[in-house]
């Protein structure tokens, strides 16, 4: 057994904390685009209304997520007094910091290295990236089923105390954050390090508790539903949290899904943890020291979670995230093990991919900015910021001690420079909702009349508009053009310039545009309709 030193201990918190600083860099008042419309939307009514049981869009209870996750975003905004992209993000990054902090103590008492680049990992992949920098419930979840995983192993190899309450507290957020799934996950990863340990007393025992209180959590959830909403929503929960993901009528992907497209959402964590198993499964290690036995633990918990996930027809590449951190530990094995050829070629491609990143991405940017110069107007000082990467990089590679760890880093910076400085606001510019909304809500102001929202989605783009309005509002939805022709003026007409077009000849589409401009990457009008 193997004691946690307080070296370790504050080393991982040190961590923690400049990882969270690196995850909440320049996310100060963002504007909010994309999927986090609707969680930002959530947050804005409860912030107007007060806390709830399950967020609001429109003044109306949504079925498919309970408030805890906005409860976060609405306390962090408290002091604020508003919603911003800052305290929207928080949660995410809170918890991918936490990720990076257990990950270190998970791993640093058998080798800093093998914790450093697991961790280097994880930040290089891009779905991670992606899903940190954003309101992600998948991240919190992640957090939550890789701190249940360390608190069972820790009991065993570190001589932690079994904190059974704590890990019980933890699945209760789980189920908060991302309802039965959420609970789920963290349950199967724990009972597979039981059932590799041949812990049949704590496997049955965990196991058949975790579905007790999956299913009192999930009984309270279905009351709380029907006095909130009725036997109705109490029907949409069962629908979009439950029946939904598991029959397709959310979306449809094969079986195989999460296998073959993490190649992709998950490189290069998933496929170097596949390399490494099989180098580890040829080399047929003689001995199972704590190292492949943690190798192994790892191996399961990612297993299971993909197998498990794999069942409900309803299948996105963020909801894999429980996974990374086992996959991203495996894939960085070869660093652990001394001996092999198969081990040092891994070794040697992950060091000559992290020695080449700033270059490549510095060549990235100049083909993309030739092609694209108005999106990209200014590159300079990114690649400056490259080339000194490029430089630390290459002076780092003839000295072997810190190699591996100094390239990693070098890596890590590179990717996450080019992400923050380059792709973030290029994609924000791109998906801008912002200016259209408020130029558009500033004239309805001015002449106040009803709006009408033609083939937006209630739950779809309008979202995106109602979130850069500072007050309530309740527009009025038309999806056909007869419906859209029995509106009586006065009122305010917002509308794809598709669908504009497609109304010449008639009376609508007669009116010149009172606005136009770009939302969410496409051209959109405003007109306004008097009365007749």
């Amino acid at each position: 057994m193997i004691a946690i030193s307080p070296p370790v201990r504050r080393q991982s918190l040190v961590l923690g904390l400049l990882a969270l600083l690196l995850f909440i860099a320049g996310v100060y008042q963002q504007t909010v685009i994309g999927f986090d419309s609707r969680f930002v939307l959530f947050a804005q009514e409860m912030l107007r209304h007060g806390p709830s049981v399950f967020p609001t869009s429109y003044g109306q209870p949504y079925a498919d997520y309970s408030a805890v996750s906005t409860l976060f975003i609405w306390l962090l905004s408290l002091p604020f007094g508003q919603i911003n992209s800052l305290t929207a993000w928080l949660p995410s990054a809170i918890a991918a910091a936490v990720i990076v902090a257990l990950m270190y103590r998970l791993l640093a008492p058998y080798s800093p290295r093998w914790a450093l680049l697991s961790i280097a990992l994880m930040l290089l992949t891009s779905t991670f990236v992606s899903e940190t920098r954003a309101v992600s419930q998948d991240l919190i979840l992640a957090a939550v089923a890789f701190a249940v995983f360390y608190l069972g192993y820790a009991a065993d190899h570190f001589g932690a105390r079994r904190r059974w309450l704590l890990i019980f507290v933890l699945l209760l957020l789980g189920f908060g954050v991302r309802g039965p799934i959420g609970l789920v996950v963290p349950t199967g990863m724990l009972c597979s390090y039981f059932l590799l340990n041949r812990q049949w007393q704590r496997l049955f025992g965990f196991g058949l508790s975790a579905a007790l209180l999956l299913t009192v959590c999930v009984g309270a959830v279905l009351w709380l539903a029907e006095t909130v909403g009725g036997p109705d929503f109490m029907h949409d929960v069962v629908r979009m949290q439950f029946l939904g993901r598991m029959d397709g009528s959310e979306g449809v992907s094969g079986s195989l899904y999460y296998f073959t497209s993490s190649l992709g959402n998950y490189a290069l964590a998933y496929p170097l943890a596949l390399l490494a198993l099989a180098a580890v499964w040829l080399t047929n290690p003689r001995q199972a020291g704590p190292e492949l036995r943690l190798l192994q633990y790892c191996t399961a918990a990612a297993l299971i979670v993909m197998v498990g996930l794999s069942i409900p027809q309803a299948k996105k590449a963020r909801y894999l995230l429980p996974m990374l951190p086992m996959a991203a530990i495996i894939a960085a094995y070869p660093f652990q093990v001394v001996q092999g050829r198969m081990f040092a070629g891994l070794r040697g491609f992950m060091e000559g991919v992290w020695l080449l990143t700033p270059v490549l991405l510095g060549v990235l940017l100049l083909v993309a900015h030739r092609r694209f110069p108005e999106e990209l107007p200014s590159i300079t000082g990114i690649l400056i910021f490259l080339a000194a990467l490029q430089a630390i990089a290459v002076a780092t590679f003839f000295r072997p001690r810190w190699r591996a760890q100094l390239l990693a880093l070098c890596s890590v910076l590179a990717l996450w420079s080019v992400y923050i400085v380059v792709f973030e606001p290029v994609e924000r510019r791109l998906y801008d909702t912002q200016s259209f909304s408020r130029d558009a809500f500033a004239l309805v102001q001015k002449d106040p009349a009803p709006l009408v929202m033609h083939g937006m989605g209630k739950d779809a783009k309008a979202i995106k508009f109602m979130v850069n309005i500072e007050q309530d509002l309740q527009p009025v939805f038309t999806e056909s053009a007869q419906e859209l022709e029995s509106i009586q003026g006065p009122a305010w007409l917002m509308m794809d310039r598709l669908y504009y077009n497609a109304l010449k000849g008639t009376p609508l589409g007669n009116l010149e545009p009172a606005l136009s401009g770009r939302f969410d990457k496409n051209d959109f009008v405003l007109l306004h309709l008097l009365k007749p």
